[in-house]
């Protein structure tokens, strides 16, 4: 009597799946991931999406920690407390520009941009995600310059949703580099202006 040969599947490995979700997710954005764009890629049945990772939601968070891990910009060396906020602001913004506009397809910050999820859950856990790094920026200028910390920390926020916005949208990393520049000079010269004049 001839068996045939059956071959098993290989067992789904669900870090790989993270790491194919994360991808998918950065260059298209959450709301425009379907459930079906993700089990194509990972080549399972929604039965095994769901038991592997719960929901859409969820393998979001996990994709945006594992992006967290790989691409977070080393704010404990840009904000060291010995460096003044007219070196440290500017250097910030411009890391974070080379960062977000150096791959031609995964463009901008994941995180950020999933602040900006039409989804409720998936938004409110980017939110949570991109609070350290803004909570680190407020208690480096609380320290450094406490007199406009918060005009200061809003004003770095914003620029980091700008260039990572633009960065999505197309902009060359060039004149990402270039407007982060410009907005280092700002915050340089406005620093400059707080400063106490001395008398002669």
């Amino acid at each position: 009597m001839n068996a045939k040969t059956r071959q098993r599947r290989p067992a789904f490995d669900r870090e790989a799946g993270v790491a194919i979700a994360q991808a998918l997710f950065h260059e298209r954005g959450y709301d425009a991931v379907s459930l079906a764009d993700l089990t194509n890629a990972m080549d399972i049945k929604p039965p095994s999406f769901y038991a592997a990772y719960g929901s859409k939601a969820e393998l979001f968070e996990r994709a945006m920690l594992r992006y967290a891990q790989e691409n977070a910009l080393p704010l404990d060396e840009l904000l060291a407390p010995d460096r003044p906020p007219a070196e440290a602001l500017p250097a910030l913004l411009l890391a974070a520009a080379k960062q977000y506009g150096r791959d031609s397809v995964l463009r901008g910050c994941m995180i950020t941009e999933g602040m900006r999820a039409d989804d409720p859950a998936a938004r409110r856990m980017a939110e949570s995600l991109a609070s350290g790094g803004l909570q680190a920026i407020r208690a480096y200028l609380d320290q450094a310059h406490p007199q406009d910390a918060e005009s200061l920390a809003d004003y770095v926020s914003v620029t980091l949703r700008g260039l990572s916005a633009s960065a999505c949208n197309g902009m060359p990393h060039e004149r990402l580099t270039q407007v982060a520049r410009t907005a280092g000079r700002f915050i340089a010269h406005e620093l400059e202006a707080d400063e106490p004049t001395t008398a002669s």
